[in-house]
């Protein structure tokens, strides 16, 4: 199976960059499964429901969020009826949505995928460790699920590669979201879990994380807010990472780091 994750889509230059951008890659490639990271696509913060069906209509089988997932209020009344948004599986019970569900992929596979918020630099949060532990320990990997996608949502790349190496045998990618940036660490583990630190985003690289160079800039020359963090809205490099797994064990033979259009240099799949 091929699975393609994008990270963090930022403002309008992320989605449209994704519209543009990634049924080509999906055509090019032949992916059976995509997966994006939408929690930054409305405005830089949050995801509305209409923001969501763009993404989705670009390709995406399945958006996950992360700290910022309820942002945008009309969040909270559109995630309990959609199957295919996640938000992180570690929030209090009660909120709304789910953390983890099982899908199909374009060719029939069964791809569980997993969303879940870190603790390091991060507002406090359940175990995400033992919350992801438990929805592959009810879903495991070469039984109930043919592929397992992981993405870790935290500040801290330490906490994501020990996510990676508590899962090693159990998924078939664990992804970090959240800082941006993309990592040039990605790798198969001994027993098979593609692992990458941080898939950095789909937006204008242009920017500073994404958002306007000025504001965040004064800041730290300054300490003093000046207004509102804006999104950048140059041309967009969609950054993320590509696997194929066995078809068997549902593990991963090879990854590729992704980077299209934009600034940054270009990356494809060589499968």
């Amino acid at each position: 199976m091929r699975l393609l994750f994008l990270g963090d889509v930022v403002g309008k230059s992320g989605r449209d960059g994704v519209a543009d951008r990634l049924p080509g890659l999906i055509e090019r490639h032949g992916f059976d499964f995509v997966v994006v990271n939408g929690e930054n696509a409305s405005h830089g913060r949050g995801l509305t429901e209409g923001h969501f069906g763009e993404i989705r209509e670009a390709g995406a089988d399945v958006v996950t969020l992360g700290d910022h997932a309820f942002d945008q209020r009309d969040t909270l009344s559109y995630i309990a009826r959609e199957p295919t948004l996640l938000r992180p599986i570690n929030l209090p019970p009660g909120t709304p949505g789910r953390g983890a569900n099982l899908y199909e992929s374009r060719a029939g596979q069964r791809v569980l995928v997993i969303n879940a918020q870190g603790r390091v630099f991060m507002n406090p949060i359940d175990d995400p460790f033992r919350a992801v532990e438990a929805a592959i320990a009810a879903c495991p990997l070469g039984e109930q699920a043919d592929a397992v996608v992981v993405d870790f949502h935290t500040e801290a790349t330490s906490e994501i590669q020990a996510m990676g190496f508590f899962l090693d045998g159990r998924a078939s990618l664990v992804v970090g979201t959240h800082t941006h940036i993309p990592t040039a660490d990605h790798r198969i583990l001994r027993q098979g879990t593609a692992l990458m630190a941080d898939a950095g985003m789909c937006g204008d690289f242009d920017s500073i994380i994404g958002v306007d160079i000025e504001e965040p800039l004064t800041r730290f020359l300054t300490g003093i807010s000046n207004g509102r963090f804006t999104p950048a809205e140059g041309e967009a490099t969609l950054c993320g990472v590509a696997i194929e797994t066995d078809a068997r064990t549902g593990l991963a033979t090879r990854m590729f780091p992704v980077r299209v259009g934009g600034t940054l240099s270009q990356a494809e799949p060589e499968f």
